[in-house]
């Protein structure tokens, strides 16, 4: 199982963009219905302080979240906005779970 947190913090007068395309990066992904991905995104109470929680049971479904057009865009538009605090990822391992991942 892969799994990724991601966390950056944007400026204020960034944030309800980045709402939006994180949004329509979820539509994306509902709409493709892929049950191997499990991605999530959380704001912290600093109103602009994203974490990003992404799982997948392998490397190969992975790859699919970045070659979507809105997450491309998403990340694109991101970096343009110089945000206070660059994306910084950390890659986990599962302890354990009480409920099924995959």
């Amino acid at each position: 199982m892969e799994a990724v947190k991601v966390q950056y913090t944007v400026r204020e007068d960034y944030v309800e963009t980045n709402k939006r395309n994180i949004e329509q990066v979820m539509t994306d992904l509902r709409v493709m219905n892929n049950p191997g991905i499990k991605y999530s995104s959380f704001i912290l109470d600093d109103g602009k302080t994203f974490v990003h929680l992404a799982m997948y049971p392998d490397k190969e479904t992975a790859s699919i979240l970045s070659e979507l057009e809105s997450f491309k865009k998403f990340r694109a538009e991101l970096k343009d906005s110089q945000p206070e605090a660059p994306p910084s990822a950390e890659n986990m391992q599962l302890v354990a779970s009480a409920w099924a991942i995959f």
